[in-house]
C-alpha cells in the first residue's frame, strides 16, 4: 500500500497537469496511466495532426513558390511516411517533456491500468508486471475519451479508420471519404488535399464545422469545393461496406431519403464524435454516477458523486478540449488544497480548428444571439483588405464580432483565416476581462499586422472601420 494525498487516473492534458500542480502544490502525488503520457492529445490527437497540417503547409506554398519569386527546380513531391515519421519524432520530444516536468514536481507516474476498489483506494495492474494498491483521500478521474463509431460500423484499423489508425499509416490512400465534419474530420479532409488524395466528406448535419458561426461554416464549406473536396452535408451515412480494395459507404439525403448514393473509396475515417473512457474502473461499485455515458460532476468543485472522487476533461462530456480539461485540473486541485480559484467561465473557452483555411472562435454565435432576443452589434472585417494578409499571400476569411448593443461586452468573435487559432487569443482576453469594445478600438494595433483585423471588425460594428 502506497499513501498519497492525491491519486491521478489518467496522464492526457487534464490528468498530466493535475499531477504537475498538486506537486508545485507540494502534495504527494501519484499519476497511473496505462498508455504513453501526454494522452489522445499529446499523441493521437493535437500534436501529431498539427505536425502533419503543417507538412501540407510546407507542400502548399513550394507549390505556390512563383508566386512569391521563387523558383524550384523540377516537381514538388512529398515522401508521405517521412511526412508521418515526422509527426511520430515530434510526439516522442513532447512526451519525455512530460516524463521530465514529472520528475521535476516529483509526480510519482505509475504505468499501468487503475481501478478503484473503494473510498481513497485504487488497485493498479502495473505494466511491467505485478499489482499495486495506492491509497489517498482525494482521486481524480481523467481517463478521457475515445472515437466513437457509428450504428452497425466496425472500426477495423484497415479499410475503416478512426484517428488514431489515420495517424499510423505508412502509405498514402488514393481515396477516403470522411464521415463527419467536425474538426478531426476537417483536419484530415485538409491534409489529405493537400498531398493530392481524393476527399469526399460526408456531414449529417446541413453544413461543415456546424458549431461554428454560420457565416464560418459556408466559408469553409465554399473553400474547401474550390479545393476539390467534396462535401455532402445534411447526409446520413447508413453503412459502410468493405471490400477487398475499398469501402462502399452508402449514404442517404436527410430531407429527402428516396435519394440514395453510394460513395466508393480505399479507406474511411470516422470521426463522428467521441464516448467517454469509463468502463473496468469501477465507476459503480464505489458510487460515481454516469448519465447519457458521461460521469456527472459539479462543475465548481468537479465532484463526482462518491465522496472523495473527482472527474475532469472529456469523461465529463463537452467540450472535449485539451484547454479545458488542463483548466479543470488546475481548479479542481486549487481546490483540493484549500485555495479559492476562480470558476471556469464556460463560455469563454476558445475553440480552434486547424484545417486550411483556420478557423477560431470564443463565445456565441450570431444566430444564438438572435435567438434569445439579444440586442447586438455585429461587425466582419476581411483578410483580403489588410496589407500583411497580401502580403503574406492569406487573403482568404475574415474576422466577425458580435457585442451586446448596451455595453459593448464581447458576446462573440470567430475567426477563419490565417492565424485563425493564434488571433482568436485576443477575443478570449476580452471575452474574460472588462475589456468592451470601446477599450478595444482604442487599443492600438501594430501595422502590418493580421490583428489589425480584430480592431477593424470591431470599428465595423460600430459603423466606422477605416479600411473596407
Amino acid at each position: 500500500m502506497k499513501t498519497h494525498d492525491v491519486i491521478v487516473i489518467g496522464g492526457g492534458p487534464g490528468g498530466y497537469v493535475a499531477a504537475i500542480r498538486a506537486g508545485q502544490l507540494d502534495l504527494r502525488v501519484a499519476c497511473v496511466e496505462r498508455e504513453r503520457l501526454g494522452g489522445i492529445c499529446l499523441n493521437w490527437g493535437c500534436i501529431p495532426t498539427k505536425a502533419l497540417l503543417r507538412s501540407a503547409e510546407v507542400l502548399d506554398l513550394c507549390r505556390r513558390a512563383e508566386e512569391f519569386g521563387i523558383q524550384i527546380a523540377g516537381a514538388v513531391t512529398f515522401d508521405f511516411k517521412k511526412i508521418m515519421d515526422r509527426s511520430r519524432t515530434i510526439v516522442d520530444a513532447q512526451e519525455k517533456g512530460v516524463h521530465y516536468l514529472f520528475k521535476k514536481n516529483k509526480v510519482e507516474h505509475v504505468a499501468g491500468e487503475a481501478r478503484l476498489v473503494g473510498r481513497g483506494r485504487v488497485a493498479v495492474k502495473k505494466a511491467d508486471g505485478g499489482d499495486v494498491t495506492l491509497e489517498a483521500p482525494n482521486v481524480i478521474l481523467a481517463t478521457g475519451a475515445r472515437a466513437k463509431s457509428l450504428p452497425g460500423v466496425t472500426i477495423d484499423g484497415e479499410r475503416i479508420l478512426d484517428y488514431r489508425a489515420a495517424l499510423r499509416l505508412t502509405k498514402a490512400p488514393r481515396s477516403v471519404v470522411v464521415i463527419g465534419a467536425g474538426a478531426i474530420g476537417v483536419e484530415f479532409a485538409s491534409f489529405w488535399q493537400t498531398l493530392g488524395i481524393e476527399v469526399t466528406v460526408v456531414e449529417y448535419l446541413p453544413t461543415v464545422v456546424p458549431l461554428e458561426d454560420e457565416e464560418v461554416s459556408q466559408t469553409l464549406l465554399a473553400a474547401f469545393k474550390k479545393r476539390g473536396i467534396q462535401c455532402l452535408v445534411g447526409q446520413q451515412v447508413t453503412g459502410v461496406t468493405k471490400k477487398s480494395d475499398g469501402v462502399d459507404v452508402a449514404i442517404v439525403d436527410r430531407q429527402d431519403p428516396s435519394k440514395k448514393r453510394t460513395v466508393t473509396a480505399e479507406l474511411a475515417l470516422l470521426a463522428t464524435g467521441i464516448q467517454a473512457n469509463i468502463e473496468e474502473l469501477g465507476l459503480e461499485e464505489t458510487g460515481v454516477k454516469v448519465e447519457r455515458g458521461w460521469v456527472t460532476i459539479d462543475e465548481t468543485t468537479y465532484r463526482t458523486s462518491a465522496p472523495g472522487i473527482y472527474a475532469i476533461g472529456d469523461m465529463t462530456g463537452p467540450p472535449a478540449l485539451a484547454h479545458t480539461a488542463s483548466a479543470e485540473a488546475v481548479v479542481c486541485i486549487e481546490r483540493i488544497a484549500g485555495r479559492s480559484p476562480p470558476a471556469i467561465d464556460y463560455d469563454a473557452i476558445p475553440s480552434c480548428t486547424f484545417c486550411h483555411p483556420e478557423i477560431g472562435s470564443v463565445g456565441m454565435t450570431e444566430k444564438r444571439a438572435r435567438e434569445l432576443g439579444l440586442a447586438i452589434k455585429v461587425g466582419k472585417f476581411p483578410f483580403r483588405a489588410l496589407g500583411k494578409a497580401r502580403a503574406a499571400g492569406e487573403m482568404e476569411g475574415f474576422a466577425k464580432v458580435i457585442y451586446a448593443a448596451e455595453d459593448g461586452r464581447l458576446l462573440g468573435a470567430h475567426i477563419i483565416g490565417p492565424g485563425a487559432s493564434d488571433l482568436i487569443a485576443e477575443y478570449t482576453l476580452a471575452k474574460t476581462t472588462e475589456v468592451n469594445a470601446e477599450s478595444l478600438i482604442a487599443t492600438i494595433h501594430a501595422h502590418p499586422t493580421l490583428a489589425e483585423a480584430l480592431k477593424e471588425a470591431t470599428e465595423d460594428a460600430y459603423g466606422h472601420a477605416i479600411h473596407i
